[in-house]
């Protein structure tokens, strides 16, 4: 009788037990199909992504993998970059028939964030650590991640290695170079300087700035263009026009197109330019070398702008999580790589920096260098009010008609009428 009543109560207690699994384990069950099943409920059948002008044939790999990994089929078209992308999504993004992922310059961020035509992104501390610092504040407007980077670039300096047979450590060094090998219609080295994308590297080498940077946050009422050092910048540019050693011909708007003619003809040891100009300058048949540009006679580095190319999730996108998870599988280390071999447009990503890809590229080396110390071109919409103020002061003093603080103080005046006119709240 004991014995039947002991096998009845271990009969009753393993009852109990299976009682308190069983639901426990339906309920683990039913929270992994349904996570399941609302994943592919929410799984678009494709995504749709604009890529620059003559710039997607990499995405055809990337984009098998994507649809090879996650189902999703992704349909790219070449769109212009600089000037089409942002002014087509303002059309087709509310139309419903625009992208779910575009490629922006950063310093249109602002302005499409502002508009309401990109979505911030939310990604994880790891994806963000993928990338350098600078790259990702390029990609970040008012606190809010926007992107992520694809490629960057910012100009350096090219020479003739028949005409230049060391490129100088040197501004001083190659100050008096030029002094020597300039004659006739032959030049040391040509900058366009009274274009403020390139002079800012020696304005703020020389320690002015656009917009000060609070912890990240750019602002547009405190300006450093006319402070001590943006005019001893503007002393130096005006030094090598002064001391003839810049024809007066490379002013202006076509003054890039005769810069380049120049040395294109051999008649120039060196230029700053950037990556748009390293085929261009092989296809004439110039045997180039490229390296970090000369340090100043501060003894800092030249602050080159740096212009970020990132890519976006459109705010009208119905499927923006997906569309994000598209713009981390483009972007992570493996996918930056093979983009550049097939564009050679420099990625951001740390871990590709010391790669033998970058690091035996002499113009993807000399960018990548050139990048840390570089600084991201001001993203936010009062920067369109600096252009041409600035243009415009660069000019006079390159041609005389000015002295730099006057014109830097002239410059700043008017950016401030143009900030308060069209930017305030």
């Amino acid at each position: 009788m004991k014995k039947a009543l002991s096998i009845f109560m271990m009969f009753v207690l393993l009852l109990g037990v299976l009682a308190a699994c069983g639901p426990k384990e339906d309920e683990d069950t039913a929270t992994d199909t349904g996570t399941k099943e609302e994943e592919t409920a929410n799984k678009p059948e494709k995504l749709v992504v604009w890529e620059d002008k003559d710039k997607s044939g990499w995405l055809e790999k990337v984009a098998a993998d994507f649809e090879a990994e996650h189902g999703i089929k992704i349909e790219f078209q070449e769109v212009e970059m600089a000037t089409k992308m942002r002014d087509q999504l303002r059309l087709d993004g509310p139309a419903g028939t625009g992208p779910d992922v575009v490629t922006l310059p950063h310093d249109q961020i602002g302005q499409v964030a502002t508009e309401g035509l990109i979505a911030p992104l939310t990604v994880s501390d790891e994806t963000i650590a993928l990338f350098s610092d600078s790259s990702i504040s390029a990609q970040t407007f008012d606190g809010q991640l926007y992107g992520l980077p694809k490629s960057s670039e910012t100009p350096v300096f090219i020479y003739n290695k028949d005409l230049m047979s060391e490129p100088p450590a040197t501004m001083d060094e190659l100050f008096t170079f030029s002094k020597d090998f300039t004659k006739g219609e032959n030049y040391g080295f040509l900058a366009l300087w009274d274009n403020f994308y390139f002079a800012h590297g020696i304005i703020g080498g020389m320690g002015g700035y656009v917009f000060n940077n609070d912890n990240g946050t750019l602002d547009p009422q405190n300006l450093g263009l006319n402070n001590e050092g943006a005019i001893a910048g503007t002393e130096y540019i005006q030094k090598w026009y002064s001391e003839g050693l810049f024809p007066a011909g490379i002013v202006g708007e076509s003054g890039g197109s005769a810069m380049d003619g120049l040395f294109q003809e051999g008649k120039v040891a060196a230029v700053m330019s950037g990556p748009w100009a390293f085929q261009p300058y092989k296809d004439a048949g110039i045997n180039i070398g490229m390296v970090a540009m000369p340090t100043l006679p501060n003894g800092e580095h030249v602050k080159t702008f740096m212009g970020v190319k990132g890519y976006h999730v459109s705010a009208f996108s119905k499927n923006q999580e997906w569309a994000t998870k598209f713009v981390e599988f483009m972007t992570n280390d493996e996918n930056s790589k093979y983009r550049y071999e097939q564009h050679a447009e420099v990625p951001t990503n740390v871990a590709l920096i010391e790669d033998p890809a970058i690091t035996e590229n002499e113009g993807a080396k000399a960018v990548a260098e050139q990048s840390q110390y570089a600084v991201p071109m001001p993203n936010i919409p009062e920067m369109g009010e600096v252009w041409k103020p600035m243009a415009d002061a660069l000019q006079t003093v390159v041609t005389g008609k000015a002295a730099p603080k006057a014109a830097m103080d002239s410059a700043v005046d008017q950016i401030k009428q143009n900030i308060e006119a069209n930017h305030s709240k």
